[in-house]
């Protein structure tokens, strides 16, 4: 709870006065012994003006991980949380539903997606990828412009006592291709508050226009700067705090409509504000910063940080402090609000967030192991007031930090050797190979983030092979598309010819037992062996056997053993990379494995020669495999679900599974029912929160032959053979006495499983469609992508509730209807495409049906009534006559084309043309020609004719025709109307 007006501003001012002075960029290093209490004074002293002058309530902020919003990898802005109210979706009944002014500090990340800052941290003195947004918002038209610009003032100028002269305002001048004129309301309410004209920056919409996404509401924007200059020379502004007035929706067709209720959305960042309080160039140099950056030089001893960048920052050290003071926030407000770093979507990013920390603070500040870890009590302790689940959770959040880091080192030193021995081969003007730097990638197989591989390479002034690696990537994603469908790629194979060399010279089958070698550790992460293998043959891209291959060569190569998992039983293969014993730092990529007759032919791209006979070191991809095992474990336990669900005869008809999903075909003669779909997602649940062991044990094929429930695909297996059985020692499993069989998942199967299930985290069918007649398809996903897409539909179902609701207490005219209706599609399209729950989706999609027939009859209805209404004004205007050309106004075209059919239906020799002004300048148009006029005069080359005088277009039939235009000459266009109509009558 925010502490009363008074008391925080008195302790604001006595903490300010204890701030040093304005001294320009720092070059010293800062000390700890700074107030601890500036920022939480100026973030409180925000939240209670609000409060306890101004009646806002107050919000907490909401998790940086979105809740049901694909779009957005982080919360970016304190409007998220809102985007119900703005967008008119918010559920009646819900709490939100009740909000008119609130205020709040929302914690926000851009990093990833399209609002990413990562690629600028610690190049400059003020970006970051965590930050916290200070918000006010009005909702519903409780006010606007002048109370929000007042309050804005009144705060900066009086609470926070930031002269006036320093403060300059810029406003929207309008934009003359939307139709829009300059916002001349807020510029004299700023005038009014005393703001001089000399202060007053007039820009355009790239400016001053702000818009939520390519559809929806927005509206003009003022934003209040400050002078870093102070008056001397040149104002040098910095934009502090945005006001953003919501009264328009662009639609879908990209035109401006005036929103039936206004909101206010303002947004000014703590660290910014505060480096202006404390008279500081930089964010960095305030006390949200100071502690970190001390434990940093405390910790790692490097020189002290004294605010460099460029060139003048020799050895990119106050680089690296920024970085690595920057990033430790992020991943601990992250992992706090339940985002650990991972393999894909936000997770990956953090992940990246959390490598490019550990890259900086060892290689540019000399940091010992651990050092990351050490520095979460100090995020804690910076932060942990305003946001308590960091107190909660500061155990978890250093554990992983420190696992993470601990991981990344070992391929981070690997990495840097490469690198350099690859340099040392390069000739002064060479660029950096392609392949060098994909093998050392999260695309490839070290597992080095590519931003940090091009960043040390610029380091050492060294050029990337930017053209080769894009080359790459586009293979990578072609690859993965080939995985996903139905029909796999072949890949390269051994031909008959080759096989029967290879069994002539007695070559004996490939030993792939390694692949099983893997363990839990006690922290729960797996532990995955390398293995030692020899080359027993290598050969060229189009078959042919080879004693060595050379640089930069693609090849098959074959081993006498190997712990790659080859692709068979519906599992993608393993990917990861070998290298020479004795010579660790050439990394020869793999890119997959295959069987061929026994023996698992392995596809390399090697960066030096590699010949027969020499011995290697395998590594596999350990995050592909791990994600490839929830996988298949996921797809054993979907398999029993479906037999729970739809009875003991269900067969499975196949599937296929990577990391990215899985597909599963299921025989059925029709398609799940929503109550099937959902049941099948429950049992799977319950399995993965009993966090069951998987038992996995190599039998003879004869002792499988007799089990009651045992799965297994009509298909030849080895013998003898290796039975997986989740939650079931697999001699009890066989054990015929038993029916331990009929009670869980036991299956015949070669794939690598996970060792308990918990770690699929959650499963969700995400979609189905029938193959063919009694064959259905199923697709699913799991672990976080799985929560995700619960989150998602939980957040669309609410938004039919809510959408529901408002339907039921009906419309009070044409525009609400119409928007209602309007609303409906939006959802009905979101619905249909959204990665989601498919019982989930199922139901919503009826449901929506439904609420749309309900919607557009309410339209009709309205249109028909507003129709009437305007038939009758207008027949009262006009005589009885061959012709009736006027303006009314209808809220759509939709209306303006009822009232001319309304109005030819009451004098049917009569030809209509009716225009309709709108807002912001458009003008719509609607006719309809009398039989007894045609043919010489038609509906569709009237409105032609008119809509083209005025700018637009015009589309319809003989009979009844409409079109859109833009005009401020009404008159004239009514004149040509009239004159083409008495030319052709």
């Amino acid at each position: 709870m925010a502490a009363s007006v008074a008391a925080v501003a008195g302790r604001l001012r006595r903490a300010i006065r204890r701030s040093p002075q304005w001294r320009g960029p720092s070059r010293r290093a800062l000390s700890s012994e700074a107030p601890p209490t500036q920022a939480a004074a100026v973030r409180d002293a925000f939240l209670s003006f609000f409060r306890d002058r101004h009646g806002h309530r107050l919000v907490p902020s909401s998790s940086v991980r979105p809740r049901g919003d694909p779009s957005l990898l982080f919360v970016n802005a304190g409007m998220n949380q809102f985007k119900p109210i703005f967008l008119g979706t918010v559920d009646p009944r819900s709490e939100m539903a009740g909000f008119r002014r609130v205020a709040n500090s929302q914690k926000c990340v851009r990093a990833g997606g399209r609002h990413s800052d990562l690629e600028d941290v610690g190049r400059d003195l003020s970006h970051h990828t965590f930050f916290e947004m200070l918000g006010n918002w009005a909702f519903r038209g409780v006010y606007f412009k002048e109370e929000a610009c007042s309050m804005a003032w009144e705060l900066l100028t009086q609470v926070y006592g930031i002269p006036e002269d320093r403060l300059w305002v810029s406003y929207f001048g309008g934009d003359p291709k939307a139709g829009l004129g300059p916002d001349l309301e807020s510029r004299d309410i700023w005038l009014n508050l005393g703001v001089p004209a000399s202060r007053m920056l007039s820009f355009g919409p790239q400016e001053n226009f702000w818009e939520m996404g390519d559809t929806g509401p927005c509206g003009p924007c003022t934003e209040i700067h400050y002078d870093l200059a102070g008056g001397v020379g040149a104002p040098q502004l910095v934009e502090l705090w945005n006001l953003v007035f919501m009264q328009h929706n662009r639609e879908a067709d990209g035109s401006l409509q005036p929103l039936p209720q206004r909101h206010v959305d303002t947004g000014m960042g703590l660290e910014r504000l505060l480096a202006v309080l404390q008279g500081r160039r930089s964010t960095y140099d305030t006390d949200l910063f100071s502690p970190l950056l001390n434990a940093i030089h405390q910790g790692c001893g490097a020189p002290p940080y004294s605010g460099r960048v460029g060139a003048a920052d020799e050895g990119h050290t106050d680089t690296a402090y920024r970085v690595v003071a920057d990033h430790i926030r992020t991943l601990s407000v992250c992992i706090a609000d339940g985002v650990s770093p991972g393999m894909s979507g936000a997770p990956l990013v953090l992940r990246q967030i959390l490598r490019r920390a550990v890259r900086f603070s060892t290689e540019l500040l000399r940091a010992p192991p651990g050092f990351l870890g050490s520095l979460v009590p100090v995020v804690v302790e910076t932060l942990g007031g305003a946001y308590p689940e960091l107190q909660r959770n500061s155990a978890q959040i250093a554990s992983l930090v420190s696992e993470g880091e601990a991981a990344f080192l070992a391929s981070l030193q690997r990495g840097r050797r490469i690198i350099e021995r690859t340099l040392r081969r390069l000739g002064p003007s060479d660029v950096f190979p392609a392949e060098v730097a994909w093998s050392l990638s999260l695309s490839g197989n070290l597992g080095l983030p590519l931003d940090l591989v091009e960043l040390m390479l610029e380091e050492k002034g060294v050029q990337l092979d930017s053209a080769g690696l894009e080359r790459l990537a586009q293979e990578e994603a072609q690859h993965r598309a080939r995985q996903a469908e139905p029909v796999q790629e072949q890949g390269r194979q051994l031909d008959i010819h080759a096989l029967g060399e290879l069994q002539r010279q007695g070559v004996p089958p490939t030993d792939d037992s390694p692949k099983y070698n893997y363990s839990l550790r006690p922290s729960g992460g797996y532990e995955f062996s390398t293995c030692e293998a020899q080359v027993l043959q290598l050969y060229t891209e189009d078959g042919t056997a080879v004693a060595s291959v050379g640089e930069g060569q693609r090849c098959g190569l074959l081993l006498d053993k190997t712990n790659f998992y080859a692709e068979q039983g519906g599992q993608a293969s393993d990917r990861g990379y070998l290298v020479r014993v004795g010579l660790q730092d050439v990394l020869f990529p793999v890119a997959r494995a295959q069987v061929c007759g026994g023996f698992i032919l392995h596809e390399v791209v090697a960066p030096e020669c590699l010949k027969v006979g020499d011995q290697v070191q395998l590594h596999v991809d350990e995050a592909w495999r791990l994600s490839c095992m929830e996988k298949h474990t996921a797809v054993h336990l979907l398999n029993w679900a479906l037999r729970q669900a739809l009875g003991p005869g269900t067969e499975q008809r196949g599937s296929h599974l990577n990391p990215e999903g899985l597909r599963f075909d299921v025989a059925t003669q029709a398609l799940l029912t929503p109550e099937q779909l959902r049941a099948v997602e429950g049992t799977v649940q319950k399995a993965v929160g009993q966090d069951e062991a998987v038992y996995m044990e190599e039998v003879a094929l004869a002792r499988t032959a007799h089990v009651p429930g045992l799965r297994s695909l009509d298909e030849v297996y080895p013998d003898p053979v290796r039975v997986v059985s989740v939650g079931v020692p697999v001699a009890q499993a066989l054990n015929p006495a038993s029916q331990a069989a009929l009670q869980t998942s036991v299956e015949l199967c070669c794939g690598t499983h996970l060792l308990r299930t918990g770690a699929i985290g959650d499963l969700v069918i995400i979609g189905e469609r029938q193959l063919t007649k009694g064959t259905t398809r199923l697709l699913a996903i799991t672990g976080e992508q799985a929560q995700q897409a619960r989150e998602v539909g939980q957040s669309l179902a609410q938004e039919v509730e809510a959408a529901a609701a408002r339907l039921s207490q009906g419309s009070r005219d044409v525009v609400e209807a119409q928007r209602l209706s309007k609303d409906m599609g939006r959802l009905t399209d979101a619905v249909d495409t959204a990665v989601m729950p498919q019982w989930q989706r199922r139901e919503l999609q009826a449901t929506l049906k439904a609420l749309q027939r309900r919607a557009n009859t309410a339209v009709r209805k309205l249109e028909m009534g507003q129709a009437a209404q305007k038939t009758q004004e207008l027949l009262q205007q006009h005589s009885e006559g061959p012709l009736i050309v006027d303006t009314v106004y209808a809220e759509s075209l939709s209306v303006l084309v009822k009232v001319v059919r309304q109005l030819c239906k009451q004098a049917p020799s009569t030809s209509v043309l009716l225009l309709s002004p709108q807002p912001l300048g458009q003008v719509l148009c609607a006719c309809q020609v009398a039989q007894s006029a045609m043919p010489a005069f038609t509906a569709e080359a009237w409105a032609l004719a008119v809509c083209s005088h005025m700018g637009g277009k015009a589309w319809g039939s003989r009979v009844v025709a409409q079109g859109t235009g833009s005009t401020a000459d009404l008159e004239a266009a009514l004149s040509t109307a009239r004159a083409y109509a008495l030319n052709k009558l």
